[in-house]
C-alpha cells in the first residue's frame, strides 16, 4: 500500500511515520531526527507491506532514498524498511499534554497516533520521547526465531 504526503524515518528498528499539511514540517522533522541518528524510510511518500502485526514501512520505489531538503534541493541518502510503531501529526492545535492517546487502524493493526506541534526547537527530542512512551514495542526479528511475513 502506497502512502502519499509523509515523511517516516526509523529509530532503533521503529518506525515513525509523520503526517500533515504541506509545509508542516514533515521533511524538517524527519532531518532533525536522523542528524540525532534516525534512519530515513521515506520522505514524501512510503510504502506498507506486511499482514501479520504492524505493517512494515519501507521506501517508495520511485523515489526511494531521495530527500528534498528546503533551500538545498534533493539528497540522496541511505533507506531502511521497519515495522511502523508511532504516527505523529503535525497539527498546530496539538494539546501540551496529550490525555488519550488516539489509534488508527493501518493495514489491519491498531497504530498509537500523536498530534505533535510542529516546529519548535527540540521537536526530534519530543518525537523520540513519544515513540518511548507511546509507539507500539519492537517485534522479535526473524533471526530470533520468529518469522516475517512482510
Amino acid at each position: 500500500m502506497q502512502v502519499a504526503n509523509v515523511s517516516c524515518v526509523a529509530i532503533g528498528g521503529r518506525a515513525i511515520m509523520i503526517e500533515g499539511p504541506p509545509g508542516s514540517g514533515k521533511t524538517s522533522l524527519a532531518l532533525s531526527l536522523i542528524d540525532r541518528g534516525a534512519q530515513l524510510v521515506g520522505d514524501d511518500g512510503i510504502e506498507l507491506t506486511g499482514s501479520d502485526g504492524p505493517p512494515f514501512a519501507g521506501p517508495a520505489p520511485q523515489i526511494s532514498g531521495k530527500i528534498e531538503v528546503r533551500n538545498v534541493g534533493i539528497v540522496e541518502l541511505p533507506t531502511t524498511r521497519a515495522p511502523l510503531a508511532l504516527i505523529l501529526s503535525l497539527e498546530d492545535d496539538a494539546e501540551r499534554y496529550p490525555l488519550a492517546i488516539a489509534e488508527r487502524t493501518v493495514m489491519g493493526a491498531a497504530i498509537p497516533i500523536l498530534k505533535f506541534r510542529p516546529g519548535d526547537a527540540i521537536q526530534a527530542l519530543r518525537a523520540e520521547y513519544a515513540l518511548e512512551k507511546h509507539g507500539l514495542p519492537l517485534r522479535p526479528s526473524p533471526s530470533s526465531g520468529a518469522k516475517d511475513k512482510s
